[in-house]
Parts: C-alpha cells; sequence; structure tokens
C-alpha cells in the first residue's frame, strides 16, 4: 500500500511550518489566503486526511461542542390533535394542508449563530435531540463542553454533565445553579412593545397569547407584558389570554379560537413570531383587517416576519449573536474554569411595521 501522507508532507510541499499547517486547519481566520490556497493545494496534491483523534489526544481535547435542543419537529409525539373552540377532538393521523414542517426558526438561527462561532475558533459541533437522556450523557463524553437551551436536559442530568465538561445555558433566568448563562432582555423587549401599542395607538383593550408553560422566556415575556400594562395603569391579568407551542399552525389555531369566541381584543401581543404570524393567517381568513381592525405583535425577529402582509411588528433579538455569544463563553470557561459563573444579557430592538399601524 501506498505511504500515507502526513502533515510534514503537506508543510514541506507547501513550503510552510507545521504550525501554519495546523493553523489552516484549525484557525484559517488567522492565517492569509494565499497561504491557505499554498496549504490547501498540497492537501488536495497529496490526498492528506488530518488526523482528528491525534490532535484530540495531542491537546487532552475532542475539538467539538455539544448543541441540545428540545425536540421542535414532533417526530417522537407524531401529528398532535386538533382541539376545537366546542371541546371536540379530532385525532389527526395526515398533517392539515395549512401546517408546514418548519421546525423552530429561532433555534435554527442560534444554532448557525453557534456554528458560525465554532468555526472561526476551529471546533466542530455535534447537535443532539432531546429524545431521551442517554442521548445527553453519551454526547457529554465526546465533547469539551456543552451549550443547551434552558430546561431541555433534566436538571439532575445537567448536574452530572456539569462534573465532567463546561455547561453553557442559553436562555432563561440563573436559579441557583452555577452554569454559565446567556440570554437577551426578554422583559425589556417586550415591556418596550406593549407600551408602545398603548401610547402610540391608543390602545387599552390588549391581549397577551404565550407559549408553552414551561417556558424562560415566555414567562419572562409575560412579566414584561404585566410590566407595561402596570406602567400605563392598565389591569393586570393573571395569565396569557391563550397559549399556543411558538408554531405558526398552532397560532393558526389560536387565531380561530378566538374570532369563534366572538370577541377579538383590539390587539394581540404575541410571545414569539411563529405565533404572531399563525394568528395573523387566522384573522386575514375571516375577513378581519390588521392592524385596522386589529393590532398583532410579536417577538424573536425571524425573516418571515419582514415577509408577511402586513409586514409583522416585532421585538427583534440577536438570535445569530445569541448563539455565538454561548461559544464565546464555553471557549473562555475552557480557558478559565475556575472564574466565576458568567451571565450575559444581550439587548433587543422594537421592529416597528404595518401590523401595528405605525407604517401603514
Amino acid at each position: 500500500m501506498p505511504k500515507t501522507p502526513t502533515v510534514y508532507d503537506v508543510a514541506d510541499l507547501a513550503g510552510v511550518s507545521i504550525a501554519t499547517v495546523s493553523r489552516v486547519f484549525r484557525k484559517p481566520h488567522k492565517v492569509s489566503q494565499a497561504t491557505k490556497d499554498r496549504v490547501n493545494a498540497a492537501v488536495l496534491n497529496l490526498g492528506y486526511v488530518p488526523s482528528g483523534s491525534a490532535r484530540s489526544l495531542a491537546a487532552r481535547r475532542a475539538g467539538a461542542i455539544g448543541l441540545c435542543f428540545p425536540d421542535f419537529d414532533g417526530i417522537d409525539g407524531g401529528p398532535a390533535p386538533i382541539v376545537y373552540a366546542d371541546g371536540r377532538v379530532i385525532e389527526q393521523l395526515d398533517p392539515p394542508e395549512d401546517v408546514e414542517p418548519s421546525g423552530d426558526l429561532y433555534l435554527s438561527e442560534v444554532m448557525l449563530g453557534t456554528e458560525i462561532e465554532a468555526w472561526r475558533h476551529g471546533m466542530a459541533v455535534t447537535i443532539a435531540v432531546a429524545r431521551g437522556d442517554e442521548i445527553f450523557d453519551n454526547l457529554a463524553g465526546r465533547v469539551d463542553g456543552m451549550i443547551t437551551l434552558s430546561r431541555t436536559v433534566p436538571e439532575g442530568l445537567l448536574a452530572h454533565i456539569a462534573r465532567h465538561i463546561p455547561v453553557v445555558v442559553i436562555a432563561g433566568t440563573r436559579a441557583g445553579d452555577d452554569y454559565d448563562h446567556i440570554g437577551t432582555d426578554n422583559v425589556a423587549g417586550m415591556q418596550a412593545m406593549t407600551r408602545h401599542v398603548v401610547d402610540a395607538h391608543g390602545v387599552r383593550d390588549l391581549a397577551f397569547v404565550g407559549g408553552p408553560a414551561d417556558s424562560p422566556d415566555d414567562h419572562d415575556r409575560f412579566e414584561g407584558f404585566r410590566m407595561g400594562l402596570h406602567a400605563e395603569g392598565i389591569e393586570l391579568p393573571s395569565e396569557p389570554l391563550l397559549r399556543g407551542d411558538f408554531t405558526r399552525s398552532h397560532g393558526r389555531m389560536l387565531g380561530r379560537r378566538l374570532v369563534e369566541a366572538g370577541r377579538v381584543p383590539r390587539a394581540l401581543v404575541c410571545s414569539n413570531d411563529q405565533t404572531a404570524l399563525g394568528v395573523l393567517d387566522a384573522l386575514l381568513a375571516t375577513g378581519l383587517r390588521v392592524p385596522e381592525d386589529v393590532i398583532v405583535t410579536g417577538f424573536d425577529g425571524i425573516d418571515a416576519s419582514q415577509t408577511s402582509r402586513p409586514r409583522l411588528t416585532t421585538v427583534r433579538q440577536p438570535m445569530r449573536e445569541l448563539g455565538r455569544a454561548a461559544v464565546d463563553t464555553l471557549l473562555r470557561r475552557l480557558g478559565d474554569p475556575l472564574m466565576p459563573p458568567q451571565t450575559g444579557t444581550l439587548p433587543v430592538t422594537v421592529l416597528l411595521r404595518e401590523s401595528c399601524g405605525c407604517l401603514a
């Protein structure tokens, strides 16, 4: 068999040092384009394949970050039953035509941010979806650290993992734990949105359309909604008017439920964009006008909020930056294991568009 090319062969053919070849593989943003071109040409010419296991042994690192997210695609559970306003339940064997398998667009953006930042530092990202505790336990033994969305991994298991590798939690508030936390200012963003609807549009009949009751983001946004109402002297609700699951299809169902009930508030402040877009679909399908009859707002700032008709007024949170900040925090923790637990909060921005009447 022909001799397997080594990193020494690549360096010799490219006319660079072994350290430079290593930087091209692990930190390409720190190497000039001309040098990268020479090294990559040598790699192709020789048929060289880097040995990840050898690098890991030398650095005592796996060179990978674990990313754990909830099961947002519903593969395990199958199609959810449809519940109508009169209490009838129909077993849904096939998805209705208006349900798009789009997954969670917020998580997709966060995931992209983690991949970008990990690539900048020469790290790989291994993604696990919450379908059994053993997945996380197995993943923890193959990565240098773990990033997870709040409440995705059971607390006992997360504490067990954190004894072996660093853990960064995205979203939610610190609850007496020692993990590093990265989130966005959900409370201030939703408070600002609520006060805008009241002050700029003179609306005092507004309701909150929430997400899952166990979502820390939803909890903080509802608290921001209540704080906005309190600042305007409006009576505070103890619970959201309705709750969904953060998907557009469920938002449509909630919108239809409101119309069927015969009482649609003047403004619907939704906990995320996909819910708001679904509510918008349902209202427009029944002949209601947005924003003339009903104001609808969201939270997240996903791309789809810019292309709806009318375009969705929303609170933009920096989703990609959230993923990048989580990776940056994890890498700093790997470099300094004894530093105090870190908490980072990224700012949000209110984007005013046609669905509230500002640009109509």
